[in-house]
């Protein structure tokens, strides 16, 4: 028998192994699984825990951070817990829970593959075309572990996808257009029949087109903040993320026809469950955010609100929209967003609506981003419009070229609880 307990924790996918080694206890309580946690951030998955499940009980005054160590990794807390996730921290329990820093190079489990072979139109944009199939080139790792302990090896029990794993995968089988539509849709905890809810469709970009119904959760934070349980215990509410294999909106304002698929698929769900039609909201990134739009245009009274992020559409197009309340947010460092959201928003002031606007600074802290959402909230216009300032959204020592201004606002967009706030309120 050893002194010493190792964990081997291996990414598979990545070819990547790691080591977590603990101390021995007074107790010997033997470790029996370890379960890779991860989380979503506005960039994506991310492998952020361990949790280790023992044959007994854990002292928390057992425990010692610097005890633990996972190559390639920094360890930032270890303790017990009653279940094998970050929330439970106990004095005593049943499971460990070894926390990672979220910011190291390994946390990462986004893959990229190579983008050369997509077509491409004038300035190097992907010539995507509204019902175009899966151009998706993103894929991930899925975290994988083995257990080494003094008596024997122990295989990883499970991954725990934080909020991820709450969504249900479903299919819509649309009798009118005809379409099949892959969604994911979180029921709220304690759902009740009896009373209300809200319900905010999120609708991912055109890179994370895919058959991987789980794509639009695990690429950011886009459908995954609105079902936290932060959000869900201040505002209750269905989330629905519809997971598209085609490109539905491009930038000639064409829209496939899953457009209408959505619409219906969101009133099916009002006749399943208890929402309310008069509290139905949209969002979207990107290509997300242009489906917004063209819904809002077709269908100017389906939605009570909408949160529109990196995103643009025909200005000529968008009058019938100019009575709808609408948070925009863009970078000026995003080339096509930018520009294309002040003519949106001009020809919507033209057209009779108001429009509060106001520069962001990217690096802000959580406080003050609600500072500078109280100033323009109390404008009171239907319509606010945030751009964030040139060179805030991209992260410091990161690449400026390609789309990096216009996918690292959607990073940021969806962290900002305010404007999250904003949507779902009842208030006009």
């Amino acid at each position: 028998m050893t002194t010493r307990r190792t964990f081997m924790i291996g990414l598979g996918a990545a070819g990547t192994v790691a080591s977590l080694s603990l101390p021995a206890m007074a107790s010997a309580p033997a470790p029996q699984a370890a379960t890779a946690i991860t989380k979503v951030f506005g960039d994506g998955l991310r492998f952020v825990a361990i949790a280790v499940h023992y044959d007994s009980s854990v002292q928390a005054d057992a425990l010692d951070a610097e005890d633990f160590i996972v190559e390639g990794r920094t360890v930032t807390d270890v303790y017990p817990a009653n279940a094998p996730e970050p929330g439970t921290r106990a004095d005593e329990g049943s499971y460990v829970i070894v926390v990672l820093s979220s910011n190291d190079e390994a946390a990462r489990l986004k893959q990229e593959q190579d983008r050369s072979a997509q077509p491409k139109m004038a300035g190097g944009k992907p010539s995507w075309k509204a019902g175009d199939p899966n151009v998706s080139d993103v894929t991930w790792h899925s975290p994988a572990a083995v257990l080494a302990t003094p008596d024997g090896d122990v295989a990883t029990s499970s991954v725990r996808n934080l909020v991820v794993d709450q969504f249900e995968q479903r299919v819509w089988q649309d009798p009118d257009t005809g379409d099949t539509l892959p969604y994911n849709l979180f029921i709220p905890n304690g759902y009740d029949r009896a009373k209300s809810y809200p319900l905010v469709n999120f609708m991912h970009d055109a890179g994370a087109t895919s058959e991987d119904p789980l794509m639009t959760l695990k690429q950011g934070l886009g459908a995954i903040s609105w079902a936290s349980p932060q959000d869900q215990a201040a505002r209750p509410a269905f989330v629905l993320a519809p997971q598209y294999a085609e490109i539905i909106a491009d930038d000639e304002n064409n829209t496939s026809s899953m457009l209408d698929t959505t619409i219906n698929l969101i009133k099916s769900l009002t006749r399943e469950f208890s929402i309310d039609p008069a509290r139905l909201y949209t969002t979207g990134q990107s290509g997300g955010g242009m489906m917004s739009i063209a819904m809002n245009v077709k269908y100017p009274d389906f939605f009570a609100a909408s949160f529109l992020v990196a995103c643009q559409w025909g200005p000529e197009l968008v009058e019938p929209m100019a009575g709808n309340r609408m948070f925009i947010i863009t970078s000026q460092d995003d080339g096509r967003a930018f520009p294309g959201q002040n003519a949106l928003t001009e020809a919507l002031e033209a057209a009779g609506a108001t429009v509060a606007r106001a520069v962001w600074d990217g690096t802000w802290t959580d406080d003050q981003y609600q500072f500078a959402f109280d100033d323009l909230n109390a404008e009171g216009a239907r319509i606010n419009y945030v751009s964030f300032a040139k060179g805030t959204v991209i992260p410091e020592g990161e690449s400026t070229e390609g789309a990096a201004g216009h996918q690292n606002t959607w990073r940021l967009a969806y962290s900002i609880e305010p404007v999250r706030a904003w949507l779902l309120r009842t208030d006009p």
